[in-house]
């Protein structure tokens, strides 16, 4: 893999192992997260209009956190400046005083709240596959009415079980298979979704989203701003980025630098 041990110590901080594929890896498993399997139903309530229109939005918000953040990565000189290890150190390196605490909080409630979805879309996934188990089984003779508490109950325990483990962000091939499980889920759903057109002949959905009639007003108000939520999880990987940086690869700055020229 063309791993490099690096021998520099900036700020007395130990060496890490380090590599642009693990680094890579790193990066296309948080910017293809499961919030994009939820990102064709957004689309459907905002309609074709409002949908593109939101991504397009908080896709430039979360490119320009990222640029912002691969500047803050190191202070001083881009190349050889103090290298900033988590996002409070650059916060501290940057601004200092009270904003350091008012901007951890904000990090922590942000993280808080991106748990809190994966937590909700991972139970949502595996009961929508027992569900599936059930119809098969009962013909659809049962509506198969299944509860996601249990399932969020085994998520949250493996979360922190696997939490516990020391240095498993350091982990190289874990990033690898998660890179390779994200392509395969994407990969799954756009030929779900080119499928379906094929068999129907038409695209579906409208310029306004799902109408009122369909649903009820209140519905729609409530589809809308969830939705909204979709589209926000599915770009949500900037929290992460410092740390990618510290923890996988020596060179990531050029390597992120280059990413942002090219787009």
């Amino acid at each position: 893999m063309g791993i490099e041990q690096n021998s520099n110590k900036d700020g007395g901080e130990t060496s890490h192992v380090r590599n642009v594929w693990t680094a890579s890896a790193h990066i296309i498993t948080a910017v293809i997260g499961s919030g994009v399997l939820s990102l064709a139903w957004a689309i459907a309530q905002l309609g074709w209009i409002a949908g593109p229109v939101m991504m397009f939005l908080f896709s430039f918000v979360i490119y320009y956190t990222s640029c912002l953040l691969a500047e803050c990565y190191r202070t001083g000189d881009p190349v050889t400046g103090k290298r900033n290890y988590t996002y409070m150190e650059a916060v501290q390196a940057n601004l200092g005083g009270a904003k350091v605490k008012i901007c951890g909080i904000v990090q922590y409630l942000n993280l808080f709240g991106v748990a809190i979805g994966y937590t909700i879309a991972a139970s949502i996934s595996m009961m929508a596959i027992k569900r599936s188990n059930c119809f098969h089984e009962e013909g659809g003779a049962s509506p198969c009415h299944i509860s996601s508490n249990s399932f969020m109950i085994i998520f949250g325990i493996t979360e922190i079980f696997f939490s516990q483990i020391p240095d498993f962000d350091q982990i190289w091939w874990l990033s690898i298979v998660a890179a390779v499980m994200s392509f395969t889920y994407s990969t799954i759903g756009l030929a779900l979704g080119i499928g379906k057109v094929i068999v129907t002949g038409q695209f579906r959905g409208s310029l306004t989203g799902i109408s009122i009639g369909a649903v009820t007003q209140t519905q729609k108000i409530w589809r809308s701003f969830q939705a909204l939520g979709d589209i926000a999880f599915a770009y949500s990987y900037s929290i992460i980025l410092i740390e990618i940086q510290a923890s996988s690869v020596l060179h990531i700055f050029p390597l992120l630098k280059t990413i942002y020229k090219q787009v």
